[in-house]
């Protein structure tokens, strides 16, 4: 492994951290990768005032240039892929096979996909709608410092999804990774200095209550994007609401309803669930983890589901067999042997999985939970290598059923009859609805959610556009 940067990032330069200690674990073995000093308050202020500086002459290019900078950018990450992927799989514990392949060409096609859409962006609209001498044109325009939250379960694919269009729209941004996973993002950096100028992009360290505050409090920050739990939304909306009003785009976490009608292709909803259910060791917030099933063959796939499994092979992440390694900490690991324990005591058959194995590292045997729609297990949100089934009578209670959560951000739907699967994707309320598959995403569709799993979008041309403010200028002739 290469020298593993753990200074901040700021104004095109890293500089050393003069705040408390975080350490930076690798999750496959238990062990400490590096101590990693937070920003102090004052850096977090540098970091803040860099991104306005270069605000200033960032917004001021054109989309041809963003775009070159962004597609640079793309080649360099795809360059760097296998040094990138190592270090995000040993940070986070993805398996080093699906790091360096599957989610760094995802970060280089987000930035790929940015730098082009850039220069087609809808909305300049040139016409005389109060008389012929008074001609108006539609501006969309950059926001400004964009205050940047990313978590620990996607670190390095998550921040792509909010620094490219926010720098492609020529607005400058200060990001903070989780504690727990910064050293992708670090690396990152780098890379991005050699393409942007000082000041566009910025990287603080540190936890939420010190560092993530100040930052999203900072009266020069004009927007919050965040990625993360409800309750930490709750507390951006606060910040967003004081003494500056800020803009927000949040995307707070779900907990993804499939329903499975009677004529459903069992074969392929099974084989989709290895990797919807338990891709990234079930931490994904579209994960399919909770099964709705019909009654007349509820037992069928509790069966198979069970069957397939107990032959998912999960590990260290070096190993070329494993589909998922460990959860990102000891605590994640607490959390959903609790989860467990208590669907265990409260009656739910533990069907197949529910222990960790005894060995060194954070993991966590795929598990599968028959429980009915009242468990806690099944209403809140585990983040870990859990589903849970549960069998119902008709569509239509299904349907109440998943609307009913307080999360709104992925479902899928499972029906030959297309007409039926088209009226249960409509009746859902999420964000993205499946039919007949799960988990899969294009960069050109949006990802947001609905309820309290947020709203703005990630990916897509609405992305871009979330990341602009329209500007309506009249001139009199």
């Amino acid at each position: 492994m290469t020298h593993v940067e753990t200074r901040l990032f700021i104004n095109g330069d890293y500089v050393p951290g003069q705040g408390q200690t975080e350490a930076a674990y690798e999750p496959g073995n238990g062990t400490l990768i590096a101590d990693v000093a937070s920003a102090a308050p004052d850096q977090v202020d540098s970091a803040v005032l860099a991104a306005n500086a270069a605000f200033k002459s960032w917004r001021r290019t054109t989309p041809k240039e963003r775009s070159r900078a962004l597609l640079r950018i793309a080649d360099a990450i795809e360059a760097n892929s296998l040094t990138l992927g190592a270090l995000e799989s040993r940070n986070s514990g993805k398996p080093l096979r699906y790091a360096q392949s599957f989610e760094i060409a995802n970060v280089a096609d987000v930035f790929r996909y940015f730098g082009t859409a850039i220069r087609n962006v809808p909305g300049t609209v040139a016409n005389g709608y109060r008389s012929p001498k008074h001609l108006s044109v539609l501006k969309r325009d950059p926001i400004g410092v964009i205050a940047s939250i990313a978590p620990w379960n996607y670190p390095l694919l998550m921040a792509a999804w909010k620094l490219a269009p926010a720098i492609a729209a020529g607005n400058t941004v200060v990001i903070k990774p989780s504690e727990n996973t910064p050293l992708s993002l670090l690396m990152l950096a780098g890379i991005l200095a050699e393409f942007l100028p000082p000041g566009v992009v910025n990287v603080v360290l540190g936890n939420g209550p010190d560092v993530g505050q100040r930052l999203i409090t900072h009266p020069l920050v004009r927007m919050i994007s965040l990625t993360g739990d409800i309750r930490t939304g709750r507390a951006v909306l606060q910040a967003a609401a004081g003494e500056s009003i800020k803009r927000t785009h949040l995307e707070l976490g779900g907990k993804a309803p499939v329903i499975v009608c009677d004529d459903a292709d069992i074969d392929v909803l099974v084989e989709t669930l290895r990797e919807a259910s338990f891709y990234n060791a079930g931490q994904d917030c579209t994960a399919a983890c909770r099964i709705f099933v019909d009654k007349s063959i509820a037992q069928l796939v509790t069966d198979r589901l069970a069957a397939m499994i107990e032959t998912i092979p999960f590990g260290t992440p070096e190993r070329d067999d494993v589909e998922f390694g460990p959860v990102i900490t000891a605590r994640q690991r607490e959390r959903i042997a609790g989860f467990i324990d208590r669907a265990g005591a409260s009656g739910a058959d533990i069907v197949t999985g529910g222990k960790a194995p005894d060995q060194a590292g954070f993991y966590y045997a795929p598990t599968l939970v028959a429980a009915p729609i009242d468990a806690e297990i099944v209403q809140k949100e585990v983040f870990g290598p859990v589903v849970s089934i549960t069998s119902f009578d008709t569509v239509e209670t299904a349907i109440e059923w998943a609307n009913a959560s307080e999360y709104g951000l992925a479902s899928s739907v499972w029906s030959r009859n297309a007409n039926c699967a088209l009226a249960m994707a409509e009746a859902l309320e999420y964000g993205v609805t499946w039919v007949n598959t799960h988990g899969v995403f294009a960069t050109e569709m949006p990802h947001g959610g609905m309820k309290n799993s947020g709203y703005g979008s990630d990916l897509s041309m609405q992305s871009l556009i979330d990341y602009t403010q329209a500007r309506h200028i009249m001139i009199a002739s």
